[in-house]
């Protein structure tokens, strides 16, 4: 048998490319050993599993490889984080040395808050940057620091100012997300940028956050500074600090805040302007919801407090603040700084108005223009309550301060109408004239201006006391021309009014403007007796320890109007509310007062008193557009009478001053009773005297005085221009 020659055995490997380069030069594999080389192991070799031995060592080395991975990304990773440190080190160091030193920082001062008190001591509002008064921790409603904590710092009490976890936390979230979905900021953190930074999004300002947060938790507690936070955040409105915050939005404090509200409130900080309730109230509750989850998540509330929020339906806030009493809180902030100076911490203002009055203005104005409003045309209105003191009792300076915060109150100037004859009659009076004194109440011209009586109608010889009731434009223009223009400018002047007159003959009419402050103000003097004092909103203002910074101290409050003249104007203005223009204004009460419509019912006005009040209604348009037939008797005195018949309520009658005032008889007054007459041009006029009216018997001190020729009960002539009107020409 032939002898097969052996052959060398070839291991199996998966390295040909090395096998090849360790391979002899005669192309062979040497073997590893002689027993390889011979092809023998001994008595009882067993074949190998093909392959097995390559697959073990590819395992081994792939463990091998990742391990050593594993190992290098460790290394690199050490060396990184230690070259990450001292360029963060050095940064901080760079950042921090630009900073003041650390022994010079101090928390600041947070901006003052003025607390506007009523009468009573209720709240009518607060002013100043934040909107609202600091209040305690232990003050406030504990669910506002629980909402907050829940959804903007959960490791607020554990953390030391910078949260590792909560930031690692953020930055996954970021990157899962692909955006800016978390902020990785603590409450010490947003408290130290609103204290020290700007809102700068830099590294460098991110560096001094840190720097100042570690301050603070170092200097503070953390109720100290869940405290400062909670009094100086933005909650958006306008509104810095939970007080603030509850009172713009739920018109309480925060001392009263329930789970749902707190929960809107801490939801805001998020996005205060977006999420603001007064912008879109769906968010703001969709938002309070995740606070509310959050909440019940960390044990905060349970299941039930849990259902019984989340149902609390979503309500839209004012867009502003609402309540007419925001009018005397903005008058009493422009007054503030000549009071005090500079507002340089808390302090609190005590006020001369009384809440309850303010309120019942403002329903009055409001109903009649809501009832009115359309059909009438008229779209504005404005009350002003004065007392015998010169306290402010109530001011209304419009329809709704939430749509418009102008004061027509004390900013807005008017024709008053015949609202302004009271001043024209008492300087008749002063000058010599009586109620009894006789007038032709018949076509006037002065001039070329010719004033007509409401609805072309003359009532022939009247009284002045039936002219003023029946406020007879044609005997107010004859006492302007007898006394003179100027005599009845500074007597509106003495009582108080301040805007610009113009002296000439139509101002009998009431053609220059004043606010309705200054002519109720006016009004005063005939309801205290005749004297005028110092219109005023503030009686106190006081620090929040009580130190006193300014109390209303009356001087000796002058004289304006003597006793008899008091009296006699009284009597016919009270004449105006029994009998005359007014008649809707009265209501069982001793009571005087005008009423004044101005040209084409622009303006409509009645001021009257009685020996408590002295109250002033207005309505109109801002745009001077005409109303619909709105005078002075109509809505004016029916919001007057409204107001003043809750006004008094329970309170003692008490009669005018100079009431029962009776004056002589004479001749002239056993003739007056009050009758229409024949328009002019007929004999019955003339019939009565050549002139159009009888001489006065009454002493007169102002026959040197130059006026135009007046001619009464003769041709009617067209009015003129408006030039002729205000000139007199």
């Amino acid at each position: 048998m032939t002898r097969r020659k052996p052959t060398a055995r070839i291991e199996p490997t998966f390295e040909g490319s090395r096998a090849k380069r360790r391979a002899p030069a005669g192309g062979a594999a040497r073997p590893k050993s002689s027993k390889a080389a011979t092809g023998k192991s001994g008595g009882n070799r067993k074949t190998p599993v093909r392959g097995g031995g390559a697959r073990r060592k590819t395992t081994r080395r792939a463990r091998g490889a990742i391990w050593s991975l594993i190992r290098g990304a460790s290394y690199w990773g050490l060396v990184f984080a230690i070259w990450a440190g001292i360029a963060g080190a050095a940064l901080v160091a760079f950042y921090g040395a630009r900073m003041p030193s650390a022994t010079t920082w101090s928390v600041p001062d947070r901006p003052p808050n003025v607390k506007i008190l009523a009468v009573d001591g209720d709240l009518i509002a607060n002013r100043g940057m934040t909107g609202g008064e600091a209040v305690g921790l232990h003050e406030m409603s504990p669910y506002i620091p629980q909402a907050v904590i829940a959804i903007e710092d959960r490791r607020f009490y554990s953390h030391f100012g910078v949260d590792p976890l909560g930031l690692a936390r953020a930055m996954f979230a970021n990157i899962v997300e692909g955006r800016l979905v978390q902020g990785g900021s603590t409450l010490t953190q947003q408290l130290a940028k609103n204290l020290f930074l700007e809102p700068d999004r830099t590294i460098e300002r991110k560096v001094q956050e840190v720097l100042l947060a570690l301050w603070l938790e170092h200097r503070h507690t953390k109720a100290q500074i869940l405290e400062m936070y909670l009094n100086r955040v933005y909650f958006g409105s306008g509104s810095y600090g939970v007080e603030a915050a509850s009172r713009r939005y739920f018109n309480k404090s925060a001392r009263e805040v329930s789970l749902p509200e707190a929960a809107l409130l801490a939801g805001l900080l998020k996005a205060p302007s977006r999420l603001s309730p007064a912008r879109d109230p769906k968010a703001a509750e969709a938002r309070a919801q995740l606070v509310l989850a959050a909440m019940n998540d960390q044990g905060l509330i349970n299941g039930r407090e849990l259902t019984t929020a989340m149902s609390a339906p979503a309500t839209r806030a004012a867009a502003y603040w609402t309540g007419s009493e925001h009018y005397v809180a903005d008058r009493i902030m422009e007054e503030l700084p000549g009071l005090i100076g500079d507002v340089r911490a808390d302090v609190v203002v005590e006020t001369t108005v009384d809440l309850t009055l303010q309120k019942l203005a403002e329903r009055s104005i409001r109903r009649l223009i809501g009832e009115n409003g359309d059909k009438r045309r008229v779209s504005q209105g404005a009350l002003v309550s004065i007392d015998g003191t010169g306290a402010v009792r109530a001011m209304v300076g419009g329809y709704d301060y939430a749509n418009s915060q102008f004061d027509r109150a004390s900013e807005a100037r008017r024709q008053p109408g015949s609202a302004f004859k009271p001043f024209v009659f008492l300087a008749a009076l002063e000058a010599g004239r009586t109620p009894e004194s006789m007038r032709n109440d018949a076509p006037v011209r002065i001039g070329k201006w010719t004033p007509d009586n409401y609805n072309g109608k003359y009532y022939g010889r009247v009284t002045l006391a039936t002219a003023l009731a029946k406020s007879l434009n044609s005997v107010s223009a004859q006492l302007a021309m007898e006394v003179g223009p100027r005599a009845v400018v500074d007597t509106a002047r003495r009582l108080g009014i301040e805007s610009k007159l113009a002296a000439n003959t139509s101002i009998a009419l009431g053609t220059s403007e004043v606010t309705p402050l200054e002519i109720t103000a006016a009004y005063v003097p005939f309801a205290n007796g005749g004297y005028r004092p110092s219109v005023h909103f503030v009686r106190r203002v006081k620090t929040l320890t009580g130190k006193l910074l300014y109390e209303h101290k009356p001087a000796s409050i002058p004289r304006v109007i003597s006793a008899e003249h008091v009296a006699m104007m009284n009597q016919m203005m009270a004449e105006t509310v029994r009998s005359g223009t007014a008649r809707n204004a009265a209501f069982g009460w001793p009571a005087a007062g005008k009423t004044g419509t101005s040209q084409n019912s622009r303006d409509a006005w009645f001021i009257g008193y009685t020996a408590n009040l002295t109250t002033g209604v207005w309505f109109g348009n801002d745009d001077g557009t005409p109303t619909k037939n709105v005078t002075g008797g109509s809505l004016p005195a029916l919001a007057w009478h409204e107001f003043m018949v809750a006004a008094h309520k329970g309170v003692a009658v008490k009669v005018l001053p100079g009431a029962g005032w009776r004056g002589p008889v004479t001749a002239e007054t056993r003739e007056a009773a009050p009758r229409p007459v024949k328009p002019v041009g007929t004999t019955s006029v003339g019939e009565r005297d050549a002139d159009g009216f009888a001489p006065p018997v009454e002493r007169s001190t102002t026959a040197s005085i130059p006026r135009p020729k007046a001619e009464v009960g003769g041709e009617r002539r067209s009015t003129g221009s408006i030039m002729d009107i205000i000139l007199g020409n």
